[in-house]
């Protein structure tokens, strides 16, 4: 059985470098190779080096790695991991790769150079040894053509898509040489271990995703030139709207760079053999103009757009010069806006009879039908294809997906009264009387393969709520929350009001589910398949409350959701949430009252409240307090100065941590907790951690007196608060905000030292919360980030 426990990265440019973050970051130790320079930098002169020396031999890689700690967003989880990456070159340290599992080549997209490289891994790999290569087109089996037997079988692509860290997708591709077991192997590697989405792509030119996504951005572009749109209209209608990503075409292409896009698309060209394949991903004049102008997207300033302070322009094709930007404005976006889900949407933009409908209809045909053309051409499976293009490029729906949205059998009349040919497969498929390519029975989602529905193969790691919960696998439910039965004994508290915001009707599921696991189950699991965990208390109802002069009613909120906190802390039955994404504010709370946490590692973890002019109110103040006096060395003194400084630090500026890792330096995670890789396992992960804790003889933890730092702790965080008023960085009312946040922390005016219950601590919150949320200026910044989404400085 194979087994990766180091690596090593030939190449170390931009990708390659992130490739080698993204294995630190799940602990693998990994040597980074590149090239020996030829010339001395002037720096490398003044210090006396020569062309001999290791730091210079090295620089390449060495450069690569430095730049891991600037790049935003971060590649690394936190940046300790960066001590598992070792600097090398491809002249004094090849011989280093038979210490290698895993070798991963990352070099220049040109095929002689590949070729002459894994002549070299050839050479000094151990027999066994997995290669593969991160190209994003080149033919994977002509890389490895001149290499021995036992290569060809432990070699295939892995194409990972940038950054590696925050994109889900992995396409492997083998070849009809490699061994079926390291296929296998590595699909289950990318999954359990890289924490990825892992796609089997065949080998074509540019594989699954970028096929697609290439040919998409294509036609789009023809069409907007064709039917006379401005760049900025077209993506009114390419973005969220139609389940795509924020960014839509234009400002997706100034992010990824235009000059790799034409590259991705030229080595289509050059690979394909139909001519009107070939014309399709013919480059347009002015894109072209582009590149010779260096107008390539963000690294260059401009591309498509082009902002100027505070102001973003669009470029005018034909002119070349930048003009306001604009939407598209039709009756049918209006209309779209005020549709609940996404594939109505889709479906009332694709048929509406008005220019939105008209660019949304054209270029959605052309991506359709190349998609189902090219199907069988570049995947096993019509699922892969939608995956791919889900997890690679941010689409809600993939292709086929799509094409259900909008009625297949609705839309394919219409594709034929105007002339255009369906593929052959997709006309018997109908013929048959198959009139989806997706269909769920009796909950089990399938997806049509050769003439039958084939159930989708999910892996037993993923638990999928929505399923369960059409299997009556639901035991209570509210407005605001779920209790399901997600087997094993152990039940999952699902969050789904808007935005997974906290009220009442949530709290209330809580105090339920706890006792209804103290009755009959092993634990309790608090996660969701939401895009985000939790995004903090329900603020539009405190902010109705406290408009209204409501105190009695928000002192009743308030008390409820400590009371809630507490009784999930001192549950019998073990509770584990499992945050991922976004855990702020109220969400945060019910993390820190959990008994324990499996986190995703993409986790943004922080206590926010202090943006809308508030503290927090459910007890995240004393238990953040707790989980730091628990984090110190057992034996030695403890400065609960220092101590409350450092939580008062985080709460006051709102500190979110960028990882699960960094939430854990930060403590709001234990260091006892456990971290998901991939978040498709983490509601599985969190299952398996109740059953463990429950199985070990799971005991809720004591009631303990607190040790607050008292008035000399106050008055330290005060001092600091005061520090960056003076210095401009702290209005009037965050100085309001810090005083009652010191307090709270502190314990107020006791003597240092002074052991407090938790109760004591809680009431200092709930006066601090409901004071502040009577004042002007905190309901100003409520109202601000309830209309902007976010915060207001007053």
């Amino acid at each position: 059985m194979y087994k990766i426990q180091k690596a090593a990265v030939l190449g170390s440019g931009t990708m390659g470098a992130s490739i080698a973050a993204h294995l630190a970051n799940v602990g693998i130790q990994t040597l980074l190779l590149d090239i020996v320079p030829k010339d001395l930098t002037d720096q490398e002169k003044k210090k006396g080096l020569t062309l001999n020396d290791k730091a210079v031999r090295n620089r390449m890689s060495t450069q690569g790695i430095k730049r891991l700690l600037k790049q935003k967003p971060s590649p690394l989880t936190v940046k300790d991991n960066i001590q598992l990456i070792t600097p090398g070159n491809m002249a004094d340290d090849m011989e280093k790769l038979a210490e290698a599992d895993w070798i991963i080549e990352v070099v220049v997209e040109n095929l002689d150079i590949k070729k002459q490289v894994f002549e070299q891994v050839d050479r000094y790999r151990r027999q066994g040894t997995i290669v593969s290569s991160n190209t994003s087109g080149i033919s994977i089996r002509a890389m490895a053509e001149d290499c021995s037997d036992d290569f060809k079988q432990h070699f295939l692509g892995t194409h990972f898509f940038n950054p590696p860290r925050y994109l889900k997708l992995l396409e492997i591709i083998p070849t009809k040489d490699t061994d079926q077991k390291v296929t296998d192997f590595m699909k289950k590697f990318g999954e359990d271990k890289l924490g990825k989405g892992v796609v089997t792509a065949k080998d074509t030119p540019n594989f699954i995703a970028n096929r697609i996504g290439t040919y998409g951005t294509q036609i789009t572009l023809k069409a907007m030139l064709d039917k006379g749109y401005s760049i900025g209209e077209i993506d009114s209608v390419t973005g969220p709207i139609i389940g795509r990503a924020k960014s839509a075409t234009f400002r997706t292409l100034d992010v990824v760079g235009l000059d790799i896009f034409v590259d991705v698309a030229k080595n289509v060209q050059k690979h394909v053999d139909g001519e009107n394949e070939k014309q399709a991903f013919d480059i347009p004049d002015f894109v072209n103009a582009m590149l010779e102008r260096g107008w390539i997207g963000s690294k260059a300033g401009q591309g498509f757009y082009l902002k100027q302070g505070k102001d973003i322009f669009q470029l005018n094709p034909e002119t070349m010069d930048y003009e306001p930007r604009e939407k598209l404005k039709a009756p049918s976006i209006d209309k779209a806006k005020q549709l609940k889900s996404t594939k109505e949407k889709i479906k009332a933009l694709a048929f509406a009879d008005d220019r939105a409908g008209d660019i949304l209809w054209t270029t959605l045909k052309q991506m359709l039908l190349y998609s189902a053309e090219k199907a069988y051409e570049i995947a096993d499976n019509i699922y892969d294809i939608d995956l791919a293009m889900k997890w690679g490029f941010g689409w809600k729906y993939g292709p086929f997906e799509t094409w259900d949205a909008i009625g297949l059998e609705e839309s394919i009349e219409r594709i034929w009264k105007e002339g255009d040919a369906v593929p052959d497969w997709v006309e018997l498929m109908l013929s048959k009387g198959f009139t989806s390519f997706y269909k769920n029975e009796n909950g089990t989602p399938a997806y049509y393969h050769d003439g039958k529905y084939i159930p989708i193969p999910y892996s037993s790691k993923e638990i999928h709520l929505n399923l369960l919960k059409e299997r009556d696998r639901v035991i209570k439910k509210n407005s605001g929350a779920s209790l399901i039965d997600i087997g094993d004994d152990v039940a999952c508290l699902e969050f789904h009001s808007p935005n997974n915001a906290i009220g009442l009707d949530i709290l209330d599921m809580i105090r339920k589910s706890v006792e209804e696991v103290e009755k009959n189950y092993k634990g309790l699991v608090i996660g969701n398949g939401s895009s985000n965990f939790c995004v903090g208390a329900n603020i539009a109802f405190m902010l109705m409350a406290a408009q209204d002069d409501d105190y009695f009613e928000l002192e009743l909120v308030a008390k409820k959701f400590q009371q809630t906190m507490m009784l999930m802390k001192y549950a019998n039955k073990p509770i584990v949430a499992a945050p991922f994404n976004m855990a702020l504010g109220g969400g945060a709370e019910v993390c820190l009252h959990a008994n324990a946490q499996q986190a995703s590692i993409e986790t943004y973890m922080g206590l926010v409240e202090v943006g809308v002019g508030l503290i927090p109110g459910g007890g995240g103040n004393k238990e953040l307090y707790i989980r730091h006096l628990e984090q110190l060395p057992k034996g030695v003194p403890v400065d609960l100065t220092a101590v409350s400084n450092r939580v008062f630090e985080l709460i006051s500026t709102a500190k979110v941590s960028t990882s699960a890792n960094e939430a854990v330096q930060n403590g709001y995670i234990r260091r006892s907790d456990r971290i998901s890789i991939n978040n498709d396992h983490l509601l599985h992960d969190a299952k398996q951690y109740a059953i463990q804790l429950y199985e070990s003889g799971y005991q809720p933890p004591v009631k303990k007196k607190i040790p607050v730092s008292g008035e000399a702790g106050y008055a330290a965080m005060l001092m600091g608060a005061k520090t960056m008023a003076m210095s401009g960085y702290v209005s009037e009312h965050d100085m309001k905000i810090a005083e009652k946040l010191a307090k709270v922390l502190s314990g107020g005016t006791l003597p240092q030292g002074t052991e407090v219950d938790e109760q004591y601590l809680l009431d200092l919150e709930r006066e601090a919360f409901l004071s502040l949320i009577g004042e002007a200026k905190t309901q100003q910044r409520m109202q601000h980030m309830l209309l902007k989404g976010k915060p207001l400085r007053n």
